[in-house]
């Protein structure tokens, strides 16, 4: 069965339009109440937090009526990263955790992102069990099972905790920092972490007002933390997604970072220590063809799994890997964390620094990247690719030139109206040809 309502990563789109109405999110709270409700305890409860978007409050509130017409006791601990959710799912023995985010996309735009009692995202059946719960509909409880939602003073203490005690609460002393928090869910954690570990820290991103999530900042802007290293002459730099599950860098000359050099530095660190599960790293098809070169260099292997933290996650739990991620700053760190933690992530790499003595830019130097390029395009249609006529030639005359020295990638986004192109090759020039090739022809095509 295909799903209606649930994407790549929960149920997202344009606040206020369907399916991210108060209507769908009060149904979608009590379906999730039907479906897992009962996994645990005979009254459950659901974890509930949001990121900064002012149409959260709408949908907390409609979720939270939904879950606790089911009979659910909801836990609101406002807003607060969604890996943070996913923890205190698990940590604090819940039968599913909610994120109201639609992570880096714009403030018009939410989701609901929603998790196991194991702090894990939804496999495909449960996501279409909640569909058919919504489909099915149904009475609520009777008057004396009603729920009961309470405001988790001590969440945001809590996380706090769990995310310190993942590099053992190793000081960062003598570490000056850049740390953009996209005027997102982190906003209030991310600079208290790292100044409680000892970090000189310089703010920005950090004053939300429901509008300005991941404008011009945060890690879908990374020239904002590169401007501010230089000026203020800082080690690094931090830039979180709205929702911190993802984590961008810059150096200390104010060059970007990506997801690519950290897991490769991550995975050559944990290597040397023999903590590197299986040898093994997992990424998506986006990884460039310089990581795949540098880890077998190194004698690690990598899995090479579809484009979403979603399948990385999956394929790391099947073969019990440690290590995985995206080139888009989704990184995973199994033993800690069940989904890509942003902060988890920039403290590991912040304390790899202070470990070894060695600047971010010495260690992302360990690969040599070949020339890439990703566009987005809007479409006005997402009809099957194996139902267009130019778009799949022109990638079949892409792969004959490139052979094994490049590639292309071409796949409709899970969560916005848009087409994504890659092309990497060895020479920049070939990129450029291909990259405006083929997005002239998918353009012409979808939106013509």
């Amino acid at each position: 069965m295909k799903k209606k309502l649930f994407g790549t990563d929960g149920i997202r789109g344009e606040a206020n339009r369907y399916p991210i109405t108060a209507d769908v999110a009060l149904q979608v709270g009590q379906a999730v109440a039907r479906v897992l409700g009962t996994a645990r305890s005979r009254r459950g409860r659901a974890v509930l937090g949001k990121d900064t978007r002012i149409s959260g409050y709408m949908l907390e509130h409609a979720i939270t009526s939904g879950l606790l017409s089911m009979g659910m006791d909801v836990l609101e601990v406002g807003p607060m990263p969604t890996p943070a959710v996913a923890h205190l799912t698990r940590s604090m023995g819940a039968d599913c955790g909610i994120m109201i985010t639609a992570s880096h996309n714009p403030a018009g735009d939410n989701g609901i992102k929603i998790f196991a009692a194991d702090g894990f995202k939804l496999p495909d059946e449960v996501e279409l069990a909640i569909e058919a719960a919504i489909t099915a509909g149904g009475d609520g409880v009777t008057v004396d099972r009603i729920g009961k939602a309470y405001r988790l003073d001590d969440a945001r203490g809590r996380y706090i905790e769990f995310a310190k005690g993942s590099i053992g609460n190793h000081a960062l002393r003598g570490l000056r920092v850049v740390v953009d928090c996209a005027n997102g869910a982190a906003y209030s954690i991310a600079p208290l972490i790292l100044r409680e570990l000892g970090a000189e820290v310089i703010e920005s991103g950090v004053a939300p007002d429901g509008l300005n999530i991941n404008e011009n900042c945060g890690a879908m802007h990374p020239a904002n933390i590169g401007r501010l290293v230089r000026e203020h002459h800082a080690d690094a730099g931090i830039a979180l997604d709205g929702d911190a599950d993802r984590v961008i860098f810059c150096d200390a000359d104010g060059c970007e970072v990506n997801g690519d050099r950290i897991i490769g530095m991550v995975a050559l660190d944990f290597k040397n220590r023999g903590r590197l599960a299986g040898d093994t790293v997992v990424v998506t098809g986006m990884s460039n063809l310089g990581l795949h070169r540098a880890m077998k260099q190194h004698g690690i292997r990598i899995e090479v799994t579809d484009v979403g933290d979603r399948y990385v996650i999956e394929r790391m739990r099947e073969g019990g890997f440690n290590v995985g991620g995206e080139q888009s700053g989704h990184i995973i760190f199994m033993d800690y964390a069940t989904t890509g933690d942003g902060l988890i992530s920039a403290l590991h790499v912040l304390q790899l620094m202070v470990r070894t003595g060695k600047t971010l830019a010495e260690l992302a130097a360990f690969m040599d990247v070949f020339p890439q390029e990703i566009r987005s395009l809007p479409v006005a249609r997402k009809i099957p690719l194996a139902q267009l006529e130019a778009l799949p030639a022109a990638i079949e005359a892409c792969h004959a030139e490139l052979g094994e020295s490049g590639r292309t990638i071409v796949r409709y986004s899970g969560t916005e109206n848009k087409i994504r192109i890659l092309v990497e090759a060895e020479e920049q020039l070939r990129v450029n040809h291909w990259i405006d090739t083929l997005c002239t022809t998918a353009s012409r095509e979808l939106n013509g």
